[in-house]
This record gives C-alpha cells, sequence and structure tokens, in this order.
C-alpha cells in the first residue's frame, strides 16, 4: 500500500501540536528537574541543564523547613470543604430550578448568574467586613465558605443546563415505579450526572487549590496559610540563596494538580461536552 502525502497544512498542523506540547510540558518538566539540582548547579550550570545527581534533600527541606506541610494541609482542608459544600449546595439547587415547579426558580437562576458576572475583587471588602464581625478573619473556615461561595453559582449554572436535556419521561417513570422525588434525585439524577459532577470538581478543585487573592486577604497567621501564599513566604525566607528547596516548594504545589488532571482529563472531557442522555 502506497502511504499517503501528508499536505502542507496537516505537517504545518503537526509542528504547531509539537510546539505546543512542548510549550505546556516543559515549564513542569524544568521546575522538576530544577527541584533535584545542587546549590552549585544553579550558580555554575545553565537552567536548562539536567541535574548531576537528585537532591531528594530539597523536597525534605521544603517540607519541614520550609512548612510546606502546613501548607499542604492547609489547602487540602479548605479544598476539600469548598467541594463537599459545592456539591451539597448546587446538585440540589439545580435540580430544583430544572425538574420542580415553583414560581421564583427562573428569578433564582438569573440572579445566579448575575452573580457570577460579579469580579471577585469586587467583593473582597463586603465579605472582609462581614467576616470581621463573625470572627472568621484568620480561619480556615472562613476561607472554605468563601471559596465554596464563588464556586457554587458556576456549579449551578453548569449542573442546571445539562439536566435541562434529560428526558422528562425518564423521571417520570421513575415516580410511576413509586420513587419520591427526592429518591429519584438520589436514584437517577446524581448517577447519570457522575461525569459532569467530576467535571465541575475537577474545575473548582483547580480554582481552590491555586488562590492567592483570597488567602492573602483572609489570613495573615502564618500557621494558617495556604501553598499559594506560603510559596511567597518560601521565596522570602531563602531569597535567591536556596533555590534548590524553592523550586521544590513549587513542585509541591504543582504536581497533585498535574496528576488529578491526567487521572480525570477524559472524565473531564466527557462531562463538558455531554449532550443528552441517549436512550
Amino acid at each position: 500500500m502506497k502511504k499517503q502525502k501528508l499536505s502542507m497544512g496537516q505537517i504545518i498542523l503537526k509542528i504547531l501540536l509539537v510546539l505546543l506540547i512542548v510549550i505546556e510540558i516543559y515549564p513542569v518538566f524544568w521546575i522538576i528537574t530544577s527541584s533535584l539540582k545542587t546549590q552549585a548547579e544553579f550558580v555554575t550550570q545553565p537552567s536548562y541543564t539536567l541535574p548531576s545527581t537528585f537532591q531528594i534533600k530539597n523536597y525534605v527541606d521544603a517540607w519541614t523547613f520550609g512548612k510546606m506541610s502546613v501548607y499542604f494541609k492547609n489547602t487540602l482542608l479548605t479544598t476539600s470543604g469548598a467541594l463537599f459544600l459545592t456539591v451539597a449546595v448546587a446538585l440540589p439547587a439545580a435540580f430544583a430550578i430544572t425538574f420542580m415547579r415553583w414560581k421564583l426558580k427562573n428569578a433564582a437562576l438569573s440572579f445566579i448568574i448575575i452573580g457570577m458576572m460579579i469580579p471577585v475583587q469586587a467583593t473582597l471588602i463586603p465579605i472582609f467586613l462581614v467576616f470581621k464581625e463573625l470572627k472568621l478573619i484568620n480561619s480556615l473556615l472562613g476561607l472554605t465558605l468563601v471559596y465554596a461561595a464563588t464556586n457554587i453559582p458556576l456549579a449551578v449554572f453548569l449542573l442546571s443546563t445539562y439536566m435541562k436535556q434529560f428526558p422528562i419521561e425518564l423521571l417520570e417513570a421513575s415516580i410511576v415505579d413509586g420513587c419520591s422525588i427526592y429518591q429519584a434525585f438520589l436514584r437517577i439524577i446524581i448517577p447519570i450526572s457522575t461525569n459532569l459532577i467530576i467535571s465541575v470538581l475537577t474545575l473548582e478543585f483547580f480554582y481552590s487549590w491555586n488562590d492567592l487573592l483570597f488567602s492573602m486577604t483572609f489570613n495573615s497567621k502564618a500557621d494558617l496559610k495556604t501553598i499559594q501564599t506560603g510559596l511567597l513566604s518560601f521565596v522570602g525566607q531563602y531569597g535567591q540563596r536556596q533555590w534548590g528547596p524553592t523550586f521544590a516548594s513549587i513542585a509541591i504545589s504543582v504536581i497533585p494538580t498535574a496528576i488529578l488532571y491526567m487521572a480525570l482529563s477524559k472524565m473531564v472531557i466527557t462531562g463538558m461536552t455531554a449532550g443528552a442522555v441517549k436512550g
């Protein structure tokens, strides 16, 4: 069989795809290799060279002396709590807006969409004043509530848009078979929406995990800092003398998100591109 010759457009497209992959992967590769270098290599070798030996001690120093263990734990707690609250509120809200009959459901959805249009920077002062009265400044609970509050509108919008494509006959059949509206929600709607739920949670995880603005605004205590604010103080602590531990701390913050995305990328794509339910 004769090999098909690639057209000039196909060749250019493949070259662009390769360049895009390199642009996306190289920064992560550079961070990881830099985190394994000795201090002397940063001074005597170009930045693109590979480490001569693997300095795992950089990660130990970042985790202990750099307090990345504390920052990692705080970020994990606030992010996990925010994701739990997002699911607990957004799923029932999207179900109620889509399937249940009540007078203000369209107004509620419009209110949520309007909330998505407000820049988060414009909410900092009002939230700060409210949190000050509620004693939630310098509190992981306060940070968790902020993340959940900013995550919920987008989650409700995406979930309700997706649920509108469900065949109503499926829900009606379950009611006829004896399910209550709440049982139908738990046994039918949630299982069908699994891919989109995971997609929404993945997007919200990246937002909460990488947040710097809210963490800097509402938390100033060292023991309550998250990874992103911890990185700022970490660089300030080591300056330009301990680049190995500094890059190790950056790698610690990046690797979990990279692993999560690689593990769930297919489900994310499936959930975000899902159309109507096929029956």
